[in-house]
Formats: structure tokens, sequence, C-alpha cells
């Protein structure tokens, strides 16, 4: 990094990503602090222009985390108001046909009615910016709309702050008119709390190989849609998930449709990124797939909202790596906590940032120059509830890839039935390599949109209400800028135009009537699919100038 002068910042604790995970780290840090009387300064760093902006969830959320940081959510006005109330499950068997699964056969984890513990239909958003409003009353610092660029280190290597991206930046790398060079913020302790595939946690990953032993990381792309609907089709607490069409064999995901509050449901579909059909395309089958007559009943007549996609890191146990190096912590969806079985990941990686802020506010206490390992996370972490949940379902997405929909399935009952005791299922192929050559598969011919149920890309992107500055460096890194149309293009047909759900990737005729790669970055909504399944893993991911991307509303 070239060496500018810049402004720095001292703190206590440094938190990178306004989300679940970072907000209930920074939240129970100032409890303890105020519990026992002593200064603490926590400051929360978010990219989005405001917290909420860049949060996309389902969700049905089980509320275990929050009740442990605020037992008196209810009173606090927690935007939980819509209890789960009726779940249904059903195999697409095709265009048309659906079998509804009884309860008895779906693997437990997958139950949101019934036992102890009410769950909610939620806006992941709202429960950010909720939970941002009690940690600045507790005093946190929150500053949205900068971006962490880089990360501190001593000669040591220890982690000591972030670096914030320069501000004013033309697209040619120069300072234009009111330049800002981003400022350091110190830390004696920071947590990187960026979500899946966070930039500067894949690059501490590689720094101090916390993955070293583990099994790769394994992804979804979740898209996900807000509509209004008439009342006559709207049931609050009814959660509908599904599987089969329009995803082939060897194609796994699932869909989710939500009855929220406001006469509004939620829709989406998460596919594993570990697909091999280079023309398959997420975004295509999740707009033919609302066709299907078991979702159209609920969405035909209404209204669509709002549209975002965002990856998901859902490897479980086998994958996650080690969280802790000196001077910080990777927490939530940075390590990997999501819960696949329950596809949730809400409550867990909120338990990560609880127990990140027990081990880091120990630490404080035993010495005050901070900068050590925090070991002590690991032994809290791995006697956990949430840790315990991870172990249970272990197996969960590896049997999926190994014995498909079905057949994993059955084996997920059956490991869930008899509480865990089958093998340990592994999958050791990243996602990026099960692409098979395009010539090798049947290329795909996508239905138009018809405007009522499916849309264009274009059109949804604009829902997503994502904005980047134009004359800004693209912050969609090359490796070999000439790679997409020398390599990929001949033995992938060049798939990046089809994984991203947002547009941002074409292959058009330059000017000399050859093949060109193109990159329309001002549409990227920071799903961060290019960067984990480019097969030649020749895209890299970077956070743009802070408050660029999508600005969901409710997500």
């Amino acid at each position: 990094m070239e060496q500018v002068e810049r402004e720095s910042m001292d703190f206590d604790v440094v938190i990178v990503g306004a989300g679940p995970a970072g907000l209930s780290a920074a939240c129970r840090l100032m409890q303890q602090a105020n519990e026992a009387g002593r200064e603490l300064t926590v400051c929360v760093v978010e990219k989005g222009s405001e917290v909420g902006a860049h949060i996309l969830s389902g969700a049905v959320f089980e509320p275990r985390a929050l009740a442990e940081l605020f037992p008196d959510w209810e009173q606090r006005g927690a935007p939980l108001t819509t209890p789960a109330i009726r779940d249904e499950l059903y195999l697409l068997k095709d265009a048309e046909k659906a079998q509804k699964l009884p309860n008895a056969l779906v693997p437990k984890s997958m139950h949101n009615t019934g036992g102890d513990l009410t769950r909610y239909v939620i806006s992941a958003g709202n429960l950010c910016r909720w939970l941002a409003e009690q940690a600045e009353g507790l005093g946190v610092e929150i500053f949205p709309g900068f971006a962490a660029q880089e990360t501190i280190h001593d000669e040591d290597g220890t982690v000591r702050g972030i670096v914030i991206g320069d501000m004013g930046v033309g697209a040619d790398g120069q300072p234009k008119d009111g330049h800002m060079p981003g400022m350091e913020l110190r830390a004696k302790y920071t947590l990187f709390a960026e979500g899946c595939r966070g930039h500067l946690g894949k690059r501490l990953i590689s720094r101090f190989q916390l993955d070293a032993g583990k099994d790769p990381q394994h992804y979804g792309i979740g898209l996900k849609e807000l509509w209004d609907v008439p009342a006559d089709r709207h049931e609050p607490g009814l959660v509908l998930h599904g599987a089969g069409w329009p995803l082939d064999k060897h194609t796994h995901g699932g869909w989710f449709l939500y009855h929220a509050e406001n006469q509004q449901v939620v829709v989406g579909l998460i596919m594993d990124l570990s697909y091999q059909n280079p023309w398959l395309s997420p975004f295509d089958e999740f707009q033919r797939m609302k066709h299907h007559p078991v979702l159209k009943q609920y969405l035909e007549g209404g209204k669509r909202v709002a549209y975002g996609a965002r990856a998901i890191t859902k490897g479980g146990l086998n994958c996650l790596p080690k969280m802790t190096f000196p001077g910080g912590l990777l927490i939530g969806c940075d390590a990997g906590t999501l819960n696949f079985a329950k596809i949730k990941g809400l409550h867990t990686a909120m338990k990560s940032g609880l127990v990140a802020a027990e081990a880091v506010f120990e630490a404080l206490a035993q010495s005050d120059e901070g900068g050590h390992e925090l070991t002590a996370f690991t032994e809290k972490w791995e006697s956990s509830w949430a840790y315990a949940e991870l172990k249970e379902s272990a197996s969960f997405g590896p049997a999926i890839h190994k014995y498909g929909t079905v057949g994993g399935g059955a084996y997920n009952f059956l490991d869930q039935l008899l509480g865990g005791r089958l093998p340990n299922v592994h999958d050791t192929t990243p996602d990026h390599a099960t692409l098979k050559p395009a010539s090798e598969c049947e290329k795909i011919d996508y239905p138009k949109p018809d405007g009522k149920l499916s849309f264009d890309k274009l059109s949804s992107v604009f829902l997503s209400n994502t904005n980047h500055e134009e004359d800004q460096p693209c912050h969609l890194k090359l490796e070999d800028p000439e790679l997409p149309i020398r390599d990929n293009l001949p033995t992938y047909a060049e798939p990046a135009s089809r994984y991203c759900p947002a547009g941002v990737y074409e292959v058009v005729e330059g000017d000399d009537g050859k093949p060109r790669f193109q990159i329309n970055f001002q549409n990227c909504v920071h799903c961060k699919t290019c960067d984990i399944k480019d097969p030649a893993q020749n895209i890299t991911w970077v956070a743009p100038e802070g408050g660029g991307g999508p600005n969901y509303p409710n997500m």
C-alpha cells in the first residue's frame, strides 16, 4: 500500500461491519463496560450508506441470542412482530406438479413452529437498524458510509486496526477535487464482521492460514424479492420452503416464501455455487421458479417492491476457519457460522458476536495493551450452543452435494434422528472448480420475463436502489485482464454474464469486431458471487468508495 499521510483515531475496539454479529458484539462490549464502571471506546464501521443498507436475509429468526443480549427486547421495541405459525415444505416435480411433504419427514432442523422457542418472520435490515439504535444508546460510535479498505499490522503481523478507503478518487486512480485520504482507525482489538466473503476476512484467512486443515469453504447465492400482495392471498406467519424444479439433479438449492407483516411476502431462491453447468443463470432460475402454481398463488395480483442478491457462507463446521489471530477475530458470516441445516444464520452470527465481546473484554481487563491472540474465544465459542448446532449439522451441506437433494435429504433426516451419529461427510472440491466445459453441457433457453411474475436484471437492479459514483476506480479487479476472453469464453462461454445477478459482466463486440469483456461495476449489488465462482479465481471483489452499492428497504 502506498504511503499516504493519514489522520488517525484510536479506539479500544474497532468492528468492521454493522450486521448482526458486529452490532451484537458492540452492544455486549458496552454492556460489560457499563456494568464494570469502565471507560471503553468502541467503533463500528459500515460500508453501506446507512446501517441495514446492505443487509439481505430471508429471514425466519430465532431470538435465542437476542434474548441473551436484551432479555427485554419486546419492551425495547425490537422489530419482531410476526410469529411463524405454520410450516409447509414442497418438492416441486416439474413446472406444474408438486408434492407436499408431511412434517414427520422434514428434518427437525427445518421446523419453524412448535417447541419452546417462537420464531419470527422479520426484516434482517430492520433488526440491524434497531440493534444500531441500542448500540448508540450504550455509547458505541457507528460510522456508516465508510468502507474498510486495508488492515493495519505491527512489524510482527499483529492486527492493529484498519484503514478507511479514500474518498474522491477518479477512475484513473488520481485524486479528484474534494479528495479525502481515508483515516486510520487503530484499535487494541479489531473484529471483522463483514458478512459472506468479506474482502479483508479473505486476506486474513490467507495471511494467517486460518483455513489450514479445513475443507474449502462452500457458498450459495441467495436471491430475494419483497412483494406487496392482495389481502386474500396473505397469511401472516406462513412459512413455505421447497426444493426440486427448476433446478436439475446436479444443481442443489431450495426456495422460500415467507408471509411477513403489512400484506407483504418475501420470496427467494438459494442455490449452491457448486453447480456444474456454465450456461446456468441463478437469476433466471429464480424468475421462472415464481411461475410454479405453489408460489404463483400467493404472488399473482401483487406488486414487486424490492430485489436483492447476496452470497451465503454455507459450508458449516467442516469449513469453519480458525477465528482468532493476533489482534483480532473473524465473526459471523465472515467466518461462516451460518447453520445451513436450519437455513438460518442471524442467531449464530449474533452469538459469535456475544462470545467475541466477552473474550475481548476479559483480555482488556487483563492487559490494556491489546494485540494478543484471543485464545479464550475459541474455548468459549466451542462450548456455546451455536457451535453445538454447527457440530450437529456438520454433514448437512456435504451430504446434499454428494448424494443429491433427495438422497442427501434422506441422509440428513436419519442423521438428525440419530443425533448426528452418522459418519461425517466432507466435500473437498471448491465451488469454483466444479464447472464443466460449456461444450459438455446443455444450453438453457430461459423464457422471457412477463413483467408480472418474472422480470429482467436491469429492472431488478433498479429496485435494489444500487448506486456507485461512476468516476471512481472499478472495485472488481481482474488479475489477468485478458483471461475472460482468452480462456473463459472458449471453455465456459464466459459464465460471469450468467452467474452475476445484476448484469455487471458482459461480453460485447469491440471496435475491432472482436469480443471484449465489459464490467458495469455501477450495477454491482455486492453479492460477491464473482469472487467465489469465477473458475480461474481471476476476479477479486474489493470494497468500493463508502456509501456505494445497494440500499435495501425492509430486506
